[in-house]
């Protein structure tokens, strides 16, 4: 089972950057797929969510800025970040659950500067 995130990296503040997170060795299609991330010194957070149907919810934090899709024939999970902020500065990670058991990335960090 992996998960691998990319696209990370440093932005300017009112930026973009999109995250993916390729999936293998699970049945990608039938897990509901999440990002958290974790700033230094802060608690892991749960950005934003996508069903199995499709069904997304977001960190209101995030809301309006960040659009999480996916791809199953990709076994791929997508993060749009736009907008971004300093204190969007964490490194994210990918998480896919599937009934019991959960499965996690190994995190990329996202740095917005201002």
């Amino acid at each position: 089972v992996q998960l691998v995130e990319s696209g990370g990296g440093l932005v300017q503040a009112g930026g973009s950057l999109r995250l993916s997170c390729a999936a293998s060795g699970i049945r990608f299609s039938i897990s509901t797929a999440n990002w958290y991330r974790q700033a230094p010194g802060k608690e892991r957070e749960l950005v934003a969510t996508i069903t199995v149907a499709g069904s997304t919810n977001y960190a209101d934090s995030v809301k309006g800025r960040f659009t999480i899709s996916r791809d199953n024939a990709k076994t791929t999970v997508y993060l749009q970040m736009n907008s971004l902020k300093p204190e969007d500065t964490a490194v994210y990670y990918c998480n896919a659950k599937i009934t019991l058991w959960d499965y996690w990335g190994q995190g990329t960090q996202v740095t917005v500067s201002s």
